[in-house]
């Protein structure tokens, strides 16, 4: 039995498919959000925040791979409730039990790469926003609680379901590119499904605990390429906007002004445009490929390809 934290959300829900596909039997906790069905697919009540049911949630478990967490917040206390302390009591709860622990962390945790040389797992950490030091201190809880864990770090993740690369084709597909000034810059990127790949290798890898890993795609994609790709496969020749930094800090500062105004946290602020206007957020994906077997398989046109049929099937582009 997995018990899979965060399973509503984009990654969860594409490995909760894929194990169950597997005919794994998968646990899931309700929360407030809903959850998907499927066979061999059990719901139990459990909040990782409170604690409360996660001594149930665990009972029979063999596996845990733990995707809850905030990627966007309002307040640095709102990343630290979400990130931290959730993933401290569901890792306390683990403790002193038979269970490979599989921790959802983030390039962010790390940061980017100061010279260009992708980041390896031995990199000193430097993370540049409330989120990514949120999720360093969460990676720190788990090896601290469970030195036996396996700790992954995927970058930018996207495909079908995904709410924040999906704004940057929506903007493609209107018909505008937004460039930050300042020179190309490069980033790693994996698909959705072959992450739900990683993770299931980094819970059954005999290889894997007490290791942290990178999962992404060895080539890394072009900020000029987010825009340039997508543009080819809808048949559209977007106009590129070139936002000079000081005017992309100050949409920054307007779209946080406007979150705390609707009290509904937003994809952009002024940490979001620090992120962007680093030159290489690039990670090496060999450890993962040598010690457990992974290599992502989907290049980052056939990803986007095949998110766009997605997001035209479902409605979410017209084109």
């Amino acid at each position: 039995m997995i018990l899979v934290t965060g399973g509503s959300g984009f990654i969860g829900s594409q490995l909760i498919g894929k194990l169950s596909a597997e005919g794994v039997s998968v646990r899931c906790l309700r929360h407030r959000r809903s959850v998907p069905s499927g066979p061999r697919l059990e719901v139990v009540p459990g909040d990782i925040v409170s604690g409360a049911g996660l001594a149930d949630a665990l009972r029979g478990v063999d596996t845990v791979i733990h995707l809850a967490g905030l990627t966007k917040a309002l307040t640095v206390a709102e990343f630290e409730v979400g990130n931290v302390r959730g993933t401290e009591n569901l890792a306390r709860a683990a403790a002193g039990r038979s269970i490979r622990f599989v921790h959802v962390s983030t390039l962010a945790a790390i940061g980017p790469s100061l010279d260009g040389t992708p980041v390896t797992e031995e990199a000193e950490p430097h993370p540049l926003t409330h989120y990514g030091r949120s999720k360093l201190a969460g990676e720190r809880v788990v090896r601290a609680l469970l030195p036996d864990a396996v700790i992954v770090r995927p970058p930018v993740v996207y495909g079908p379901r995904d709410t924040g690369v999906f704004q940057m084709l929506r903007s493609v597909q209107r018909g505008i590119v937004l460039e930050i000034t300042g020179g190309e810059r490069w980033f790693s990127a994996i698909y959705v499904a072959d992450l739900a790949e990683g993770l299931i290798a980094a819970a059954r890898s005999p290889s894997a605990p007490g290791r942290e890993y990178f999962l992404a795609h060895p080539t890394p994609v072009t900020w000029r390429e987010l825009g340039s790709v997508p543009a080819r496969i809808m048949g559209r020749k977007p106009r590129v906007l070139r936002v000079p930094v000081f005017a992309a800090y100050g949409v920054g500062y307007c779209a946080e002004w406007w979150s705390r105004v609707t009290r509904t946290p937003g994809i952009v602020s002024r940490e979001k445009v620090t992120e962007a206007m680093c030159r290489y957020w690039t990670c090496d994906t060999r450890r993962a490929a040598r010690e457990i077997g992974f290599q992502a398989s989907t290049s980052f046109e056939q990803g986007i390809a095949q998110a766009l049929a997605w997001y035209r099937e479902a409605g979410w582009l017209h084109y």
